[in-house]
C-alpha cells in the first residue's frame, strides 16, 4: 500500500502511531454534546436549534460546523410533512376572518388563537383541543376527549382563561415531531404522551425559530420586564372570536374589540 501511494513506511508508522490532532479530539467532544442534545429533543432539532443550545451553555461554535459534524454522526432533524387542506361544504357559510391573517402580537394576551386535532390510537380517537398566545406561541390551555365535542374546547379555553388572570403552526409542530414519529396502542398511553411534549418540552425547552431561538416560556420571561406579567392587559377585555386556520379548521381567537362574536363562556355552535 505504501510503494502504490507513494508513501514511506517511516511516514505511515508515524501517522498510525500519532494522537488525532486538537481540532479532531475537539471535535469528537463536540459531536458527544450535540448528540446529547439532539436526544434530548426527542430527535427532533436540526442544526439551528442545536446550534442555538450549544450558545445558550457557552460553547461557541460556528453553525456550519454544528451541520457538517450532525451530517457526519447522521443526525438530523425532522422536517413537517405536507398538509391536506380541508374545504367547505356546498353552501357552508365561512367563518370570519378577523385577524386578517395576521397571526403575530407585540404583547401577551392581545391574540390568543385555538383549534383542534385528534390522535389516532388503537382504541379510537383521541381529540386534543390547544389555546396559544400568538406572542410567544405558549400553550396556555389545552384539553383532551375521547368525543369531538364543544366542551373539550371549553376545557381549553377555561384553562386559558385561568392561567392569565401558537395557532395551527403548534399542531404541524406536533404531528411532525410526535404524532408522525409514535403509535398509541391506548388513548391513556396518547394522553401521557402529549402531557409529556406540551409540559415537558413544548413549553419549557421547545426552540422556535421565530422566537430567536428560545422556548415559549424563556420567551415571555425574557419580555417580562419591559412588557409586563403575562396576566390580563389592562383595559383590554378578551374577546372570543371566530376565524378560519389555513387549513380551512374553525379558530378561535381572542384580544380585544367587539363583544357582538360572543363571550369567553360561550357555546360556539358547529
Amino acid at each position: 500500500m505504501c510503494r502504490v501511494l507513494g508513501v514511506s513506511l517511516s511516514g505511515y508508522y508515524a501517522w498510525a502511531s500519532r494522537r488525532p490532532s486538537i481540532r479532531a479530539r475537539s471535535d469528537a467532544a463536540l459531536v458527544e454534546r450535540i448528540g446529547s442534545i439532539h436526544a434530548a429533543s426527542h430527535g427532533t432539532y436540526g442544526s439551528p436549534r442545536v446550534h442555538a443550545e450549544l450558545c445558550e451553555s457557552g460553547v461557541h461554535v460556528g453553525r456550519k460546523r454544528v451541520a457538517r459534524l450532525m451530517r457526519g454522526a447522521g443526525l438530523a432533524g425532522v422536517s413537517r410533512r405536507k398538509f391536506v387542506t380541508t374545504t367547505l361544504a356546498d353552501g357552508a357559510r365561512p367563518a370570519p376572518d378577523l385577524v386578517d391573517r395576521t397571526f403575530t402580537a407585540d404583547r401577551p394576551n392581545v391574540l390568543w388563537v385555538a383549534d383542534i386535532t385528534y390522535v389516532p390510537t388503537w382504541a379510537g380517537f383521541l381529540y386534543l383541543a390547544v389555546v396559544l398566545d400568538v406572542f410567544s406561541r405558549r400553550v396556555i390551555g389545552w384539553s383532551m376527549s375521547t368525543t369531538l365535542h364543544v366542551d373539550v374546547v371549553l376545557a381549553a379555553l377555561n384553562m386559558a382563561l385561568g392561567s392569565r388572570k401558537p395557532t395551527e403552526s403548534f399542531f404541524a409542530t406536533l404531528e411532525c415531531e410526535l404524532l408522525d414519529r409514535r403509535r398509541f396502542k391506548t388513548q391513556a398511553e396518547a394522553r401521557m404522551a402529549l402531557f409529556a411534549f406540551i409540559e415537558g418540552f413544548y413549553n419549557p425547552r421547545r426552540r422556535h425559530s421565530a422566537l430567536d431561538y428560545l422556548s415559549p416560556i424563556a420567551f415571555e420571561r425574557r419580555h417580562a420586564g419591559d412588557r409586563g406579567t403575562t396576566g390580563g392587559v389592562s383595559g383590554q377585555p378578551l374577546v372570543c372570536r371566530r376565524a378560519r386556520g389555513r387549513q380551512g379548521r374553525r379558530l378561535l381567537t381572542h384580544g380585544p374589540g367587539r363583544k357582538d362574536e360572543g363571550s369567553a363562556g360561550g357555546r360556539t355552535k358547529r
